[in-house]
């Protein structure tokens, strides 16, 4: 019996067919666009999360669909996929995990995000947002302290999660040793592409500013470092 491999995101193999136009994950990138069009984001009154959660909810994961944004390197721990910009309200990223991989903690920059496991599993670590004198890298006379998770959960395929500031900072990882997973991420407003982000130490809640967090690829395209 010939070995096992690992599950591979399409793009990452040597041939793959092309995606028709139109296909049903084009179709959710569209509502999603329409969702937002009028609005300033997540953080309108006039935006229906739930509506946005239950468009995400419906869209079933084919990997045909998606495939062609499915851009991975196991060197990292993920990569960033950007799929579409939202007439400049949001970010819609293709986000691949490498096995046994994941992110640092991190905050959102006041933005709002939607999770949707396209393949695999992932774990999400939430975590309570550290007191800001204590997190402050520009304050080293404060007490290191740990940081005290409050949830974990595991999301399957086709799940959908939603996170913001207000509900803690996480970390997402993949704990399957041996194949990648792909989630689709929806932030807005698009808040860490302009400005960045913080990650989170651990073991003493200093935080650290990443001033930018760019794509691996844009609209299937990848790009050059």
């Amino acid at each position: 019996m010939a070995a096992a491999t690992p599950s591979v995101p399409l793009c990452l193999k040597a041939t793959f067919k092309e995606t028709p136009s139109l296909n049903n994950f084009d179709k959710l990138v569209q509502a999603l666009k329409d969702a937002l069009g009028p609005s300033s984001g997540l953080t309108s009154d006039d935006v229906d999360v739930e509506h946005l959660t239950r468009l995400m909810q419906d869209y079933q994961s084919d990997e045909v669909e998606w495939s062609r944004f499915a851009f991975g390197d196991a060197s990292r721990g993920y990569t960033r996929n950007l799929v579409d910009e939202g007439n400049g309200k949001s970010n819609l990223l293709v986000l691949v995990w490498s096995p046994g991989k994941g992110s640092p903690i991190h905050d959102h920059g006041n933005a709002h995000c939607l999770m949707k496991i396209l393949q695999g599993n992932l774990t999400e670590t939430r975590y309570a947002f550290p007191d800001s004198t204590s997190s402050s890298s520009s304050s080293p006379s404060s007490e290191p302290e740990q940081m005290q998770v409050i949830a974990e959960k595991v999301y399957r395929e086709n799940e959908v999660a939603y996170m913001a500031d207000e509900l803690g900072v996480h970390r997402v990882w993949n704990q399957d040793p041996d194949n990648f997973a792909v989630s689709l991420h929806l932030y807005t407003p698009p808040n860490v592409a302009k400005g960045g982000c913080h990650i989170f130490n651990p073991e003493t809640g200093k935080k650290s500013h990443v001033p930018k967090c760019g794509y691996y690829s844009t609209y299937g395209k990848r790009l050059n470092e």
